[in-house]
């Protein structure tokens, strides 16, 4: 439906646009010769609009670009800010335990990360927690723990699957139905294939014959797909996954980086689901670098039951900064005051409000799109109905069509992900900000599909 001469043309003046109203951002981008790809990491050169925005100050659900424009941030670095720009609860605790007690990293153990374990028990069911700085590092922690108790070589993963920089996950279904390395990995530090495996997320079916060859020591998986585009999954998929790995002795590892969003304790909580391990990052520490990985009483005792394996020297799980005290006392601020029940319960019923604004925007412009919501995380996709797995999702993508939509949108004020349509709400999110959004998304269908403004 999408005439793509015009979608060019709209897209030329958008970007003529963006680079009219950023002369800070581009000279900044320019002067920056010291950065690999200009930018502290290549990522950030996906920008629609040609060249990245740079950062000024953030509030809330707003950040402030070079140039002095305000932005509503539909982003909110992808899920890194989930709990708002600066919120207040971990501003002061951060302030406090940086300015006023000091010792922001010490090979110590803090009282803020004995609490924090708690709550993260609390939330999730997992008993017993320890931490890392990021959540691909809590996902490799969680790789090496499952290797070294079940004694096999290989973690399986979702096609189009999401764990960070993590090696072992950048496997795809190939042309046989077996596994590839993702096209575009770099510097891979051994074949995919000798250290994963692949299935489809909603195939049991294709996880039961990876498993059956009895080498996979753990699945580490979203319990929906989330980095792809939201994939939920199928009705009895979830539990089936979790009747497959016991039948094959298989650790299984959620990932809830991500799928935090559905909720306090995510989608493990939600779903009533009861991996093995649990791992999380981004958003727990209200920006502040942090992740954690948690386990189950029984996989605690098989780890800790065995004498050959150096938790404390040379096999230690962890780094010198990890759970570090800074960290620690922004994520109890975070977990404690700011992520709340009842910010979650606010935050999910705003998204409900975004996604089906939009559905009906869709329905409006009578365009075959969709829009898939997991608790405070909603995306619009270029295909209905939405896709089941990652292999469709991926295969649905639409370069050109989501950076006009993007660059469209941020010469009006509102950030999405960069990477997909995705949207987030945080405590800090307005009904406001959420309207804003829907009158320039209209707009933006108006223009592209030729009808009258």
């Amino acid at each position: 439906m999408i005439d793509r001469g015009r979608l060019a043309t709209l897209m030329a003046r958008e970007r003529e646009i963006y680079r009219g109203r950023n002369p800070r951002s581009l000279a900044a981008y320019q002067a920056a010769t010291s950065l690999f790809g200009r930018v502290p990491m290549t990522w950030m050169n996906k920008s629609a609009g040609g060249f990245p925005l740079f950062l000024s100050k953030a509030s809330g659900a707003h950040v402030e670009d070079l140039d002095g424009h305000d932005l509503i941030d539909l982003c909110l670095g992808d899920t890194g800010a989930m709990a708002g720009h600066s919120p207040a609860a971990t501003v002061e605790a951060v302030q406090r335990r940086f300015a006023e007690l000091g010792g922001a990293t010490a090979m110590m153990p803090s009282v803020d990360a004995q609490w924090v374990g708690a709550e993260l028990a609390r939330r999730f069911g997992l008993p017993y927690w320890s931490f890392a700085l990021t959540a691909t590092d809590a996902n490799r922690w969680a790789i090496r723990l499952a290797r070294a108790v079940t004694g096999r070589p290989k973690i399986l993963f979702n096609n189009y699957c999401y764990h960070g920089s993590v090696d072992e996950s950048l496997i795809v279904i190939g042309p046989d139905g077996e596994g590839i390395s993702r096209p575009g990995n770099v510097g891979a530090p051994s074949d995919v294939t000798l250290t994963s495996r692949v299935a489809e997320y909603n195939d049991l079916e294709g996880l039961e014959r990876q498993l059956a060859r009895s080498d996979v020591a753990a699945v580490l998986m979203e319990p929906a797909l989330t980095n792809i585009g939201i994939v939920l999954p199928e009705d009895g998929y979830l539990s089936g996954v979790r009747e497959l790995t016991r039948k094959y002795g298989t650790l299984l590892i959620n990932d809830e980086t991500h799928t935090f969003s559905a909720g306090p304790g995510g989608c493990t909580k939600a779903w009533g689901l009861a991996p093995d391990m649990l791992t999380i990052g981004k958003a727990i520490a209200g920006g502040i670098p942090a992740g954690a990985y948690g386990m189950s009483e029984e996989l605690a005792q098989k780890i800790t039951g065995r004498s050959d394996l150096d938790l404390i020297d040379v096999g230690g799980v962890g780094g010198t900064l990890a759970g570090n005290a800074l960290s620690m006392a922004a994520t109890r601020a975070t977990l404690e005051h700011v992520l709340t029940d009842a910010a979650f319960e606010a935050m999910a019923e705003l998204s409900e409000q975004f996604a089906g604004s939009v559905r009906r925007i869709i329905e409006r412009h009578e365009v075959p799109w969709s829009i898939s919501r997991l608790g405070a995380r909603s995306e619009y996709r270029f295909i209905s109905p939405p896709p089941s797995n990652g292999g469709r999702s991926n295969a649905a993508a639409d370069a050109e069509l989501e950076d006009f939509i993007h660059v469209y949108l941020a010469n009006r004020g509102v950030l999405l992900t960069p990477f997909h349509n995705m949207a987030l709400m945080c405590p800090a999110t307005t009904q406001a900000d959420v309207d804003h959004h829907h009158e320039a998304f209209d707009s933006c269908l108006n223009e592209l599909l030729s009808l009258p403004r």
